[in-house]
């Protein structure tokens, strides 16, 4: 049997992506998104969610124009990602014109979003943890919760409604997030603070599934 040669690193990607997932796991089986896509929950619930995710883009890209030209952040600002827009058509959609009249954010969205802005602002490589797990989500799980949306609550196929999940400017998904892995894999930061970033990314799961906990409180199944 030959000697085994010197073992290639492990790709960043893929670090991350292993590092995290009991805590992506955690947030995909709570409560509240399992009654959801099970079409347990209505319309309301959704809307509350999609009301949520608007608070957390707004944050996410209320820093894309300071952080395009940064070494670190800036390779994954992509206007083809943007979703504020899209959330913002659902919502008018869900609500009418003045859906956004008095709302407020949940206080663990309110977290969530005050700490993308912090990484933002102080910590380009840790925002990146965050767009990493927001972005690639809605391009791989986030098409599950179209498909409940559109068969459950009857939206239009890739309408009103549901545009949050629709991605017209990226043709082929499978290359994008590929691409997007290897950007992560070229992240021009060293070890520790690769290290750093799975934590943060860690953390940015643990925020989300805050709100899925707080989205869950306000709207029981019955018994």
């Amino acid at each position: 049997m030959e000697a085994s040669s010197p073992s290639t690193p492990t790709p960043f990607s893929t670090l991350i992506r292993t590092a995290s997932h009991e805590q992506h796991t955690e947030a995909e089986n709570s409560s509240f998104m399992s009654d959801l896509l099970s079409g347990r929950l209505g319309v309301p619930a959704y809307r509350r969610y999609t009301e949520q995710l608007w608070f957390v883009y707004r944050a996410l890209e209320g820093a894309s124009g300071t952080l395009a030209q940064d070494p670190v952040a800036g390779p994954f600002i992509r206007p083809e990602l943007a979703r504020t827009a899209e959330l913002e058509r659902d919502l008018a959609h869900l609500g009418g014109p003045s859906w956004s009249a008095g709302l407020e954010p949940l206080p663990a969205t309110a977290a969530y979003a005050d700490r993308i802005r912090q990484c933002a602002r102080d910590w380009p490589a840790g925002y990146v943890a965050h767009h990493y797990t927001r972005y690639l989500g809605d391009l791989s799980g986030g098409q599950i919760i179209r498909g409940t949306a559109e068969k459950t609550w009857g939206f239009d196929r890739k309408g009103d409604g549901v545009r949050f999940y629709v991605f017209e400017d990226i043709g082929n998904p499978a290359a994008f997030k590929r691409e997007y892995r290897e950007l992560l894999d070229a992240l021009p930061v060293d070890d520790l603070e690769k290290q750093r970033v799975i934590d943060e990314c860690k953390r940015a799961f643990a925020l989300n599934s805050a709100v899925f906990q707080e989205l869950g409180a306000q709207f029981p199944l019955s018994a």
